[in-house]
């Protein structure tokens, strides 16, 4: 009897010690996965800045509409092959409120991008296409989980494609930011998840690719 009661004192301070090994090492991996979202922010929001500053500057002293039409398109492919990470890191993640909140950071820095891109391509008479991709990140529908899974695959396929002559942009509509608000206010968005397209086309509901592409010759 007391044998026995020695080899389960035993297997349960084994079991306690490797769960708690376990959340240790879930821990660390999350936090992590949180720094390198926060060293890939960081990296984009002075890239970013460079960009605006390039834009500004262009009414003043004329900067090469080249150049900066080519900068705007290496950071669009960034922050692009960066939301694919943060999604897989997302997955793999318990969502907490700092996950949250990094969103939102990549939210509003996606947000001032699409900004960015339509001033250049007004001043430079850039032909691209701005494509914005507004989704429901807080408990979408299971209808709408599927949707978004859909509308997703169907974006990254027109991107490989398509390459230079898209600014793929994914912005969550539902974080609650005054200033992608404002913007889903302007373009009468009401309905998620929304495809818009050169800030005109609005799309709602896609059977295949073409119903995008007819858009992007």
């Amino acid at each position: 009897m007391k044998s026995q009661k020695y080899i389960f004192l035993q297997a349960l301070i084994i079991t306690f010690i490797v769960f708690n090994i376990g959340i240790f090492m879930g821990y660390k991996l999350e936090s992590s996965r949180i720094d390198k979202i926060n060293k890939w922010y960081l990296e984009s929001e002075m890239e970013l800045l460079d960009q605006r500053i390039q834009s500004d500057a262009f009414e003043f002293i004329g900067l090469d509409c080249d150049a900066m039409v080519k900068e705007n398109i290496k950071f669009a492919d960034k922050i692009f092959e960066e939301a694919l990470e943060i999604d897989k890191y997302e997955k793999a993640n318990r969502i907490n409120q700092e996950i949250i909140a990094q969103h939102k950071r990549y939210d509003l820095l996606r947000t001032l991008f699409w900004i960015n891109s339509m001033k250049i391509k007004e001043k430079c008479n850039s032909n691209y296409h701005n494509i914005v991709y507004f989704y429901k990140y807080n408990h979408p529908s299971i209808e709408q989980k599927a949707k978004q899974k859909f509308f997703s695959n169907l974006l990254f396929q027109i991107k490989q494609e398509k390459g230079d002559k898209v600014m793929l942009i994914p912005i969550a509509a539902d974080n609650d930011i005054s200033s992608i608000n404002l913007l889903l206010k302007k373009y009468e968005i009401t309905e998620l998840p929304v495809i818009l397209i050169d800030e005109k086309i609005k799309i709602t509901d896609i059977e295949s690719m073409d119903d995008i592409e007819k858009y992007l010759n």
